[in-house]
């Protein structure tokens, strides 16, 4: 699994999110998602946090999975696309639904 090009910073960000889905981290200006609102009351940035970390966790393993269903190879330039798209597209939709869970709170 960690031959693959993303497996890594897949494994990280999973790891980072788990702290955030259980609500252990305090609001803080280095780790978390961080807005104006969530830093300005504690309920709305665990809720946000929550979020934002299950977000995370899913999108890592989608890419686990994309990996360990089509594993790399670096002869055919289109796996490694899809290893791209499965971790960036994913990662970005927590990122998105992140914001916009936080402007709804």
């Amino acid at each position: 699994m960690f031959t693959q090009p993303f497996a890594i910073p897949a494994l990280i960000l999973f790891i980072v999110g788990v702290p955030l889905a259980i609500g252990v981290i305090p609001r803080n200006r280095l780790y978390g998602f961080r807005t104006k609102r969530t830093l300005a009351d504690d309920a709305v940035w665990f809720r946000v946090n929550r979020v934002a970390g299950i977000a995370i966790m899913i999108a890592s393993a989608i890419y686990g999975l994309v990996a360990m269903a089509r594993p790399y190879d670096d002869r055919d330039f289109s796996v490694w696309l899809l290893h791209l798209a499965a971790f960036a597209i994913p990662l970005v939709l927590a990122i998105v639904l992140s914001g916009w869970y936080s402007s709804q709170n």
